[in-house]
């Protein structure tokens, strides 16, 4: 795969990688661009095809798979979602870094890839705050968001896995978290906009 080095991030829901990714890509436009996940689920309001999700069949999908064009997949309450090579390639054809919010299931999967990506773990400094800051969303129902701590604690426990992510950021404070993120990733950055240059 040719262009930047993808870079994967994974890390309980409510643990801060959405803010993350908001500051960077507003900091470096167009640096950063997201693949875009394939799922065999329905589109909710307002999701737009080929922007949000590619919205397929099971079958199709199945296919894709079954072919080798899947750099990873999961099932999550009886819909598949995965991300293609294709997307990836996609972004790195406009010269972009790709990123990839992948759950640790798909990390591991991705580690058998030849994808080299670089691995960055973004985590809450504990449960308690983890809970009371999907609380604080307010977009949870009780056994919904029990559920995503359950999934939080086997995430944190599986991520302890020695060299299975390049970085580790305990996300306590927001401006602390995204120096240690943009510092991981500015020579991915400087060589992206160098290569737009020439």
């Amino acid at each position: 795969m040719q262009g930047p080095r993808p870079v994967v991030l994974s890390g309980p829901s409510g643990a801060g990688k959405s803010t993350l990714l908001k500051k960077l890509f507003k900091d470096y436009e167009n640096v950063f661009g997201f693949s875009v996940s394939h799922t065999t689920r329905q589109p909710r309001p307002g999701e737009v095809n080929g922007k949000d999700y590619h919205f397929v069949t099971r079958e199709e999908m199945q296919k894709e798979i079954d072919a080798g064009e899947f750099i990873e997949h999961a099932e999550f309450s009886g819909n598949m979602y995965g991300t293609s090579k294709g997307a990836v390639q996609a972004v790195q054809a406009q010269n972009q870094i790709c990123v990839l919010d992948i759950d640790i299931q798909g990390v591991k999967n991705i580690k058998k890839t030849e994808l080299n990506p670089i691995y960055i773990s973004v985590q809450p400094p504990s449960i308690d705050i983890l809970e009371k800051r999907l609380r604080e969303r307010k977009t949870e129902t009780e056994e919904s968001l029990q559920k995503r701590l359950t999934a939080a604690r086997v995430d944190l426990e599986l991520s302890k896995e020695p060299g299975l992510f390049d970085l580790v950021i305990i996300n306590d404070d927001l401006e602390k978290a995204y120096s240690e993120l943009k510092e991981v990733l500015l020579e991915e950055i400087k060589k992206t906009e160098e290569s737009r240059k020439s």
